[in-house]
């Protein structure tokens, strides 16, 4: 069965976008993944498709309302859809390689686009949307980062990449940032390739990536660092 993802928005012409080229693009004319956007408008009953109204309490902007996105969320996923409903929020989890792979590994996502000051706490709470962030910044909407998000994981999902293994040694997959990357032409604007990388010896060479890896994690991420390490010491 083919990993299905289904986007909640009030923009569906902005999908499939990116997802649509490259490695998803090709992912997805195969039928390697599923695709199916929404509009939350369609679940608005009044004539104007009204889906926000201004916060209780008081304060700026609008708030996406709680029985319009409720209808939106159960249309896309009866009772019995065991796929994850993510809420994309500058306050959610952190998305990480480790979280990314746990998606990709399940049979899809429900993925809901919040837009305006958020997303009625109530609806999160009754629908169990899982808040995701995908960093600590905020977007004019979910669906930049919803796009972010799945193009991580499908990428993941068996049979997009040309080979499985092309995964393993990137920036995250075992707590460090990626080594650097060299291909010809050997030399360029007098900058050579570094020597170990040309040797054939392919210990001095996972030597060398292995310690690039730890020194750049050191140098610009150190918190990365640090946890590695202690994950390293136990």
């Amino acid at each position: 069965m083919a990993f299905s993802a289904t986007i909640l928005t009030l923009y569906p012409e902005m999908f499939p976008g990116p997802l649509g080229h490259a490695l998803a693009g090709r992912a997805l004319q195969k039928g390697i993944w599923e695709l199916d956007v929404r509009d939350i408008r369609d679940a608005a009953t009044d004539r104007h498709h009204t889906v926000d109204d201004t916060p209780a309490g008081g304060g700026p902007g609008m708030v996406m309302k709680p029985d319009v996105l409720g209808r939106a969320i159960d249309a896309a996923s009866p009772p019995g859809d065991p796929r994850p409903r993510l809420l994309m929020s500058p306050r959610g989890e952190p998305l990480t390689q480790r979280l990314v792979r746990d998606f990709a590994a399940g049979s899809g996502l429900i993925i809901v686009c919040g837009r305006f000051e958020g997303v009625d706490e109530r609806v999160i709470e009754a629908r169990g949307l899982r808040e995701v962030s995908i960093g600590d910044f905020v977007l004019s909407g979910g669906e930049a980062a919803a796009i972010c998000l799945l193009d991580a994981v499908v990428r993941l999902i068996p049979g997009v990449m040309g080979k499985a293994e092309s995964g393993l040694e990137e920036s995250f997959e075992n707590g460090l940032l990626e080594h650097p990357h060299y291909t010809r032409p050997r030399i360029w604007e007098g900058r050579a390739i570094p020597d170990v990388l040309l040797s054939g010896d392919h210990e001095k060479i996972a030597r060398w990536r292995r310690e690039q890896a730890q020194k750049i994690t050191q140098e610009r991420r150190p918190g990365l660092w640090r946890a590695w390490r202690r994950r390293d010491d136990d």
